[in-house]
């Protein structure tokens, strides 16, 4: 009994150790250094940055469009990944197995090779302003690059494989003769879906746009790269502090600014969603 309870504590331990380690500790040595106070020679502590950022107009903006980009992210990943990962969850395994494919593979290819992916579709001698040409829409090449559409629509491409599996696992423990039940008490479709598949799906679908969210607001390759110096979210805009301006501390408290934004966003989500959340595990269950 001894030797195990050492076993499960030296088990635990060592997740514990690495979490403290390369989780915990960069955190707190971040968070360290947005407090620095560039008027201080030592060690000193000031709430100067933050000051700094919420008193610059461009940086607000900077995060509206950042929380405004994640937003909307998450809405049309809703709209377009529900029927997706509900129509999966309804086909027969073989058949299933095949379509889940084609949305597993987006995520085992590097974001900066979606990107680059994404810049010869929509430069300007690209495919899309060849089919536009081709097809007499457009007399000459239009620019789709660094607008606001192409980078909601890349950033849309990108996460919402994430939204599609979170609706398929939890649709998937959906019992269809539920469905079958709720017709046979003349229930038409919109009944059904609003009353038996929309609450019992609620937590697949809160969980996946809250992802998608985050993954949104975090994001700095696709900003960078898709929405150039015209279009600013927040994350491309601390990896230009960092390696650019080489003002890590002001970097620091956008990046908790981000984090502080991203945790209330997933607190005020579950507050929210909570009954709608409880009632469909209660029926699921």
């Amino acid at each position: 009994m001894h030797k195990s309870g050492l076993r499960f504590g030296v088990t635990a331990a060592i997740p514990l150790v690495f979490l403290m380690v390369f989780l915990v500790a960069p955190i707190v040595l971040v968070f360290r250094s947005s407090l620095s106070d560039p008027a201080a020679s030592g060690a000193g502590v000031s709430l100067f940055q933050y000051i700094r950022f919420f008193s610059d107009s461009y940086y607000l903006s900077v995060l509206a469009d950042t929380v405004l980009f994640g937003l909307i992210t998450a809405l049309l990943s809703i709209v377009i990944g529900f029927p997706i990962g509900y129509s999966l969850a309804r086909l027969p395994p073989k058949q299933r197995r095949w379509r889940l494919l084609l949305v597993i593979i987006p995520l085992s290819l590097s974001l900066v090779v979606i990107v680059f992916g994404w810049l010869v579709l929509l430069g300007r001698g690209g495919l899309l302003n060849d089919v536009l040409l081709w097809l007499s829409l457009i007399d000459r090449p239009q620019r789709f690059l660094f607008t606001r559409g192409a980078l909601l629509a890349v950033l849309l491409q990108e996460f919402l494989p994430f939204m599609i599996l979170s609706v398929m696992s939890v649709v998937s423990q959906i019992d269809p003769v539920l469905e079958h039940a709720s017709a046979s008490l003349r229930a038409d479709r919109y009944t059904t879906f609003r009353k038996v598949i929309l609450p019992m799906a609620a937590p697949g679908i809160v969980s996946g746009a809250t992802l998608v969210f985050i993954l949104a607001v975090s994001s700095f390759i696709t900003p960078e790269i898709i929405g150039g110096n015209k279009i600013q979210m927040l994350g491309s805009t601390i990896y230009a502090q960092v390696l650019t301006v080489l003002d890590w501390p002001f970097a620091a408290s956008m990046s908790f600014v981000l984090l502080a934004i991203t945790l209330l966003v997933v607190a005020l989500t579950n507050r929210v969603f909570k009954p709608l959340l409880s009632v469909g595990v209660n029926r699921a269950n």
